[in-house]
């Protein structure tokens, strides 16, 4: 209770992400993978995988934690949208919180340091593709301004069903 209280008044903190903190980002990527739909796959990443995985986002800067009580309760990313080179101002972000950790400001606090973070690296927009039935992830970038720019049908699969895919867009100032 002590830390839920201390939580709610002080907030997550956010930071750069770093290589030490790869296993903690695998293992909330990993309940995903295996819980959820969030993420497309039903492989879990290896610890290497995991490290190789960060150590590009790391490269580039666009790696985020959120820490309550010295954990990682959070991560947040962007990258690429597309590889062309037409597409370079746009980037597409994940935010990802902790099992057990929702509700609570985490993912809140992720998206606006991504989205400041993506604005002061120069790009223009930042695209985020979530699963249409993810209403609680769809709500927190709507929240931050981002508008729904179609639903891609059928695109995905994951637990013996087809996904459709929600493409929301946040154009920077």
């Amino acid at each position: 209770m002590e830390s839920n209280i201390r939580e709610a008044i002080a907030g997550p903190v956010v930071r750069a992400a770093r290589p030490e903190d790869a296993e903690a980002i695998r293992a909330i990527r990993n309940h995903a993978i295996e819980h959820s739909t969030a993420l497309w796959t039903r492989t879990p990443q290896s610890s290497e995988e995991a490290a190789a995985w960060l150590a590009v986002h790391l490269g580039r800067g666009s790696a985020l934690v959120a820490e309550v009580d010295g954990e990682v309760a959070g991560f947040a990313v962007y990258g690429p949208w597309r590889e062309l080179d037409g597409f370079r101002h746009t980037v597409e972000n994940s935010v990802y919180v902790r099992e057990g950790r929702h509700g609570r400001g985490i993912g809140s606090a992720l998206l606006a340091a991504l989205i400041d973070s993506a604005r002061a690296a120069g790009h223009h927009v930042v695209v985020a593709g979530i699963e249409a039935e993810n209403t609680s992830s769809i709500r927190l970038h709507q929240r931050f301004g981002f508008e729904h720019a179609g639903t891609v049908p059928e695109v995905g699969t994951k637990f013996g069903r087809w996904l459709d895919l929600a493409l929301l867009t946040l154009r920077l100032p």
